[in-house]
């Protein structure tokens, strides 16, 4: 087939393929909101690792840039239940031990420099890694 589009948005930053999927950072940091937004813009989504692979890609842009990221999941209704942004249940998670423990206070996820998830406030500024 043709190749993939690659985002404008990558090209001052890094990109990684995993499987079917490219993960693109432009090396900033923002809050969850204008995260999404850029990644929107630019075709795409806030990433979510789907799998430990693509979960070691994410890690890899935090451990680049030497700073936490936001990854796409959002707090439900009730506490402690994270979701996909379509609201899809989580299919793999990698949270750190104790984690999560904002019980409906944090309502995003980060993820540490050793690829493991926190949740933790949306307002802090965070690497922008989207997915395609």
């Amino acid at each position: 087939g043709r190749p993939r589009q690659v985002p404008a948005l990558s090209l001052q930053g890094s990109i990684l393929a995993v499987g079917e999927k490219v993960f693109s950072t432009n090396g900033q940091s923002a809050t969850f909101d204008a995260i999404q937004e850029a990644c929107a813009s630019a075709g795409g989504r806030v990433a979510v690792p789907r799998s430990p692979e693509e979960n070691e890609a994410i890690a890899s842009f935090v451990k680049k840039y030497n700073t936490y990221a936001y990854v796409g999941l959002i707090e439900g209704p009730s506490p402690g239940d994270f979701r996909y942004s379509d609201g899809t249940p989580v299919n793999y998670t990698n949270w750190y031990p104790g984690e999560p423990a904002g019980r409906g206070t944090e309502q995003c996820v980060e993820m540490y420099t050793d690829g493991r998830w926190n949740d933790r406030n949306c307002l802090y500024n965070r690497l922008t890694i989207c997915e395609f």
